[in-house]
């Protein structure tokens, strides 16, 4: 029997682009696309045949969407990084938090869901000077993770991982994902890099691990339609200072004074949250073992690359390029690979 796959969050970049390639399944009989805000219409055309629901996964009427529809398959990546996209952080912890008590209650009723994914996040595991080298997946939080986004996967994670302990019979997935880069989806970090100075805290300059937009697509998309379950860490090989990716960015980076790093910082990008400003401080890098043996997929990008791609995607700055600050071959390499896969 085919499946009935529900998005979560298909208003938004991750989820849509999943809806997308969902859809384009044949062996998929019906994709559900979930939101409390209707995608915009230049989005339309991408999401072929996904069936938009305006609904709000906090509501319990969410049970009775799925019954209806008999889904099978449900990926949650509606959880919310930033507080200024819902209206303030309150807005925000609602949504995470109470939506996906009310996901999982409704997936707890169902006798037809049989897949569970969850797109998490890295920063569960925090960013402080105590951090481990390299995390792996079963180092979980340490109480450095006090608030914001982090605070609200963690939570998450642990409703998931009842959930899963309550129906052994669902594979259930949770996917910690690295900060999103790329040449079409829109972050705090993408626009951090996009000004043509980018401040950073004098006498740091963190190792960072990013993950392409396409292998975050890709591995949601693998763990929807194939049983793939258990958490892993979903990153880009390789490492990159801060500096490396602001260089490899085309930017000029300006290191500022400890005490006006947090204001640089949010004049740059205004709504940088608390843990953000950790991870521009620390950075953290992340066990990708799983992800390549158990997993079974290889990012097609990596840290470096995956920068450069963004790079290809940038109107060059004038005044950057006077300064002796250019994107390298690398970045044109890209550009031409990023043109390539779209006229495919």
């Amino acid at each position: 029997m085919s499946d009935v796959v529900l998005v979560t969050g298909v208003s938004r970049f991750l989820g849509g682009r999943l809806a997308a390639r969902l859809s384009a399944d044949p062996a998929i009989e019906r994709v559900i696309g979930i939101d409390t805000v209707p995608p915009r219409t230049i989005d339309l055309p991408h999401l072929g045949r996904t069936e938009f629901v305006r609904a709000d996964i906090r509501n319990p009427l969410i049970a009775k969407v799925m019954a209806q529809a008999r889904v099978s398959v449900v990926v949650h990546a509606a959880v919310v990084a930033s507080p200024r996209a819902v209206g303030g952080r309150m807005a925000m912890q609602e949504l995470n938090v109470i939506g996906t008590m009310q996901l999982l209650a409704a997936c707890q009723k169902s006798e037809d869901v049989h897949r569970f994914v969850l797109r998490s996040t890295t920063g569960v595991y925090g960013s402080t000077s105590r951090d481990a080298a390299v995390f792996t997946e079963d180092m979980g939080p340490d109480g450095s993770v006090d608030a914001g986004y982090a605070r609200d996967a963690v939570e998450i994670e642990a409703y998931v991982r009842g959930f899963a302990r309550r129906r052994p019979d669902v594979d259930v997935a949770v996917l910690r994902q690295a900060r999103l880069i790329g040449p079409a989806v829109d972050t705090s970090l993408t626009r951090y890099l996009a000004g043509p100075l980018v401040p950073t805290e004098l006498g740091f300059d963190p190792r960072l691990q990013l993950l392409h937009e396409a292998d975050a697509v890709e591995t949601l998309r693998l763990a929807a339609v194939s049983s793939r379950p258990g958490v892993v860490n979903v990153a880009a090989d390789g490492v990159l200072t801060l500096s490396q990716a602001v260089r490899r960015a085309g930017r000029i980076r300006v290191p500022v004074p400890r005490l006006a790093g947090a204001g640089a910082l949010n004049r740059a990008v205004t709504e940088l949250v608390h843990e953000e400003h950790h991870w521009l401080r620390f950075g953290r890098v992340v066990d990708t073992a799983a992800l390549h043996a158990r997993f079974g997929y290889t990012p097609r990008y990596t840290t470096g690359t995956a920068v450069d791609s963004f790079a290809a995607g940038q109107r060059p700055l004038p005044h950057v390029a006077q300064a002796g600050v250019r994107v390298g071959s690398s970045a044109l390499r890209a550009r031409r690979a990023h043109q390539a896969a779209i006229a495919e």
